[in-house]
This record gives C-alpha cells, sequence and structure tokens, in this order.
C-alpha cells in the first residue's frame, strides 16, 4: 500500500453498467477498492484495488466487515462513495462509524424520511397533498375521514413503491387485514390521492441555480401499479408550457430540500390543472440521487451527458459541473415485471410482432434465455427493460406502447419443467 494515495470505497449493487467508474474515479491515483454484491462484480472496473463480495450491499453489518477489511488492508477511507437509493442509509451509517466526510444519516432524513421530506416541502410553501402519521389503522380513519378518499398508505422509507397500498373507501379500510401489522413494523404515513400524471424530474440542483434537467411522465401505470404486474413506462415531456412550470417548480424544491449545497435530484410531482389554466405542480417525493429505471441511460445515451458523474463529484467533496444537455431527441424507456415471481427462469423472449419501422427501442435488456432471473428488488432485474428515442414525446409515448404490448417473455419458476414449447 502507497501511503500517498488516498483510499476511496464504493458501495455498489448493479449488474449493469449504470455507472462507469472508471470515468470518475483515478483508479492510478487512488486505491479504489469496491463492496460489491456477487452479481455487481461484472459490471467494475479491472483496475480496482480490491472487490469484497457481500449478499447484500444494504445488510449493515456485512457492508461494515467490509469495509472493516479494506481498512486494515488500504487505510482510513477519503471517501465513500454509494449512487444506488437502496444503499444510501447504509453508507450514511458507514461515513459515521469510520468517520469518512459527506453525508450523514441526519443529512439524509429529508431525502429519504418522506415524512420528514414532505414536512420539508410543505414549510418551504411546495404544494404538498395532505398528509399525517399513519401509526395504526385508526389514524388513517381518521384521515380519511377529515381529508376523503381515496387515500395513499406509505412507509416513510420505502423504495420502489414497496409497500405502498391505495385504499378508496372506509369500507376497504376494514377489510385491509394485514395492514395494522405493516403499520406496526415500521413507520408509515398517510396522504391525500391526486387524480393527475405523475412526472419525475431529473438533473443537478448547483447550489444557487438548477443546472441541467429533465423532465418525463410515466405512462402505462405508476411505480406502485409496477409491483402489482403493470407494465411502467417513461417519455420525456417537450410541451413548453409544461417545460416552464417544471423549471420554476424544480428551481423552488432545490433549495427547500438542499439548501445551498449542490445535490443530484430525482423528483416526483403531479400535474394539476392550474387555476388560471395551464399545468400546476403538486410535490411527490424527491431523492438526492440519479433516478432509477433506464434514466442514468438515456442520459448518456441521448443526451450524451453522464448525470452519474455528478452525484460521484457531490459524494468527493468537489464542485460538480455537467455540460448542457444535447437537444434535438426525446428519451424514454419501458419496464415488463416478470411473469412468473422470482427467481424463475428464462424460457423464451422476443416480439410476437414487431413494432412498426421507427418505433423499435434501441436497446433491449432481459435476463438471457436459458438463465435465471433473480429475486432482488429495484428496476433493474425485472422482466424486460427498453430504452427509445425519438424526435418528439409523441413518437416515443407511441413507440413506448406498441413495444408493451408487443414483447413476451415467458418464464418459468425455478425447478419447473419447461414451459410447454419454451
Amino acid at each position: 500500500m502507497s501511503a500517498d494515495r488516498p483510499h476511496i470505497i464504493v458501495l455498489h449493487r448493479w449488474r449493469d453498467t449504470h455507472a462507469h467508474y472508471a470515468d470518475y474515479l483515478d483508479h492510478a491515483a487512488a486505491h479504489v477498492t469496491y463492496v460489491s454484491t456477487g452479481l455487481g462484480r461484472a459490471s467494475l472496473p479491472e483496475t480496482a484495488a480490491a472487490v469484497t463480495t457481500v449478499a447484500l450491499t444494504d445488510d449493515l453489518p456485512a457492508v461494515r466487515a467490509a469495509v472493516t477489511g479494506l481498512v486494515a488492508r488500504f487505510g482510513a477511507p477519503a471517501r465513500l462513495i454509494a449512487l444506488n437509493e437502496g444503499d444510501l442509509d447504509t453508507a450514511a451509517l458507514i461515513r459515521e462509524e469510520f468517520a469518512i466526510p459527506g453525508q450523514h444519516t441526519a443529512e439524509l432524513a429529508v431525502f429519504r424520511d418522506k415524512l420528514t421530506m414532505c414536512r420539508t416541502a410543505e414549510a418551504a410553501g411546495l404544494p404538498v397533498p395532505a398528509f399525517a402519521p399513519a401509526p395504526d389503522p385508526a389514524a388513517v380513519l381518521a384521515f380519511g375521514e377529515a381529508h376523503g378518499w381515496p387515500l395513499v398508505v406509505k412507509p416513510h422509507r420505502g423504495t420502489a413503491s414497496r409497500g405502498v397500498v391505495q385504499i378508496d373507501s372506509a369500507g376497504e379500510l376494514a377489510e385491509l387485514g394485514d395492514l395494522a401489522a405493516a403499520l406496526a413494523a415500521e413507520p408509515h404515513l398517510v396522504q391525500s390521492y391526486v387524480d393527475g400524471p405523475i412526472l419525475h424530474i431529473d438533473g443537478l440542483w448547483e447550489g444557487d441555480s438548477l443546472g441541467s434537467w429533465t423532465v418525463s411522465r410515466y405512462v402505462g401505470g405508476t411505480c406502485a401499479d409496477f409491483t402489482q404486474g403493470t407494465w411502467l413506462g417513461s417519455v420525456e415531456e417537450d410541451d413548453p408550457a409544461l417545460l416552464e412550470a417544471v423549471e420554476a417548480f424544480a428551481a423552488a424544491v432545490g433549495p427547500a430540500l438542499g439548501g445551498s449545497q449542490p445535490w443530484v435530484f430525482h423528483l416526483e410531482a403531479f400535474v394539476t390543472p392550474a387555476p388560471g389554466g395551464g399545468p400546476a405542480l403538486v410535490f411527490l417525493e424527491c431523492g438526492a440521487r440519479v433516478g432509477g429505471g433506464e434514466i442514468p441511460f438515456t442520459w448518456r445515451d441521448v443526451h450524451g451527458v453522464d448525470l452519474m458523474s455528478a452525484a460521484v463529484d457531490i459524494q468527493l467533496g468537489l464542485t460538480p459541473v455537467l455540460p448542457p444537455l444535447k437537444t434535438g431527441e426525446v428519451g424514454g424507456y419501458l419496464l415488463l415485471p416478470l411473469p412468473v415471481p422470482a427467481p424463475c427462469r428464462v424460457e423464451a423472449a422476443g416480439w410476437v410482432r414487431e413494432p412498426a419501422p421507427g418505433r423499435l427501442p434501441y436497446a433491449v435488456k432481459h435476463t438471457p434465455v436459458g438463465s435465471t432471473a433473480p429475486a432482488i428488488s429495484g428496476y433493474e432485474h425485472v422482466g424486460t427493460r427498453f430504452r427509445f428515442r425519438g424526435a418528439t414525446t409523441r413518437d416515443v409515448e407511441a413507440a413506448i406502447t406498441e413495444s408493451a404490448n408487443s414483447f413476451r417473455l415467458t418464464c418459468v419458476p425455478v425447478g419447473a419443467p419447461p414451459a410447454a414449447g419454451g
């Protein structure tokens, strides 16, 4: 070990190349080590100083042991990098335990605890749906009686819409026999349901102004619907009136949640009619990280900018700088759920009918035929992932819908005989 080379640890779980670490970190000038899942090892640079494998990167004791071993070999870490939403809490705790500079638990709370997030956004004057803590079904019933139905109940720290439940009436609430146990198991909040399209706005708050950003609309269903087996699409918006409203909204969220510090954001908002006409935005939630799904890929492929590089710079204590986005094309993506619960073996994958010319995705990703799709949450290990680019929102949305209805993935549970004809 060279004493003059700093030690940087990366917490990593992606199998695909969501992050290009070799572009962000000089592996010759620093000891860059990785704590990775087994699946994630495939996408790590060969120049890594060391890789320690753990079953799960959100398993705090396992990660702590891995970091302890790396510290013994390469010295105290100068920085710890964690880019996946599911690893942010673990990273914050490890930074505290090992005295590593960077985001600690208290700073992360406004982005990870949805009740704290909503309170902070509301205090800043942002439009937020009515909300309240939900410690038990009685609190949910009281909220519904006060604010009306439907309503949504969700965990404070859920990811990828885990545990989100829409309840349409007091009668439906009474029939949810397992809700009390869920509310007792971890903190929840309840919110008024907002009937409107959901946007995700992705980009960089530079500390005093809005940097590069895009806005996309979910199509086909919502993130919560996806957990119930509905396909999920996303298309970037090109409507000038909506873009103007989004820019003002994102510029208000930046300092409200992050103050004067730079941060990468994945912001979700509802679109509702403004009193005087046009679009108005209502805050849903926001993460201080690059968005999931295919967002890192479409930013790089369609717009020529790697948003992950800004996230890494921030965690290194550097000032993030992003070039202007390349314009002229609209990006989008589609996620198809697995047809049977994972783990399952992929028996066949392909087009039932090929989309019309000009509507084919430019990338299609799924577990290879004959291989096993793992039982891992999140948006990487789903049935099939598609990426799109086109001239307009309308064109890309049509391509997403056509692909969703034209592609078939055939899977069988692990241990089951092959599917008929597979």
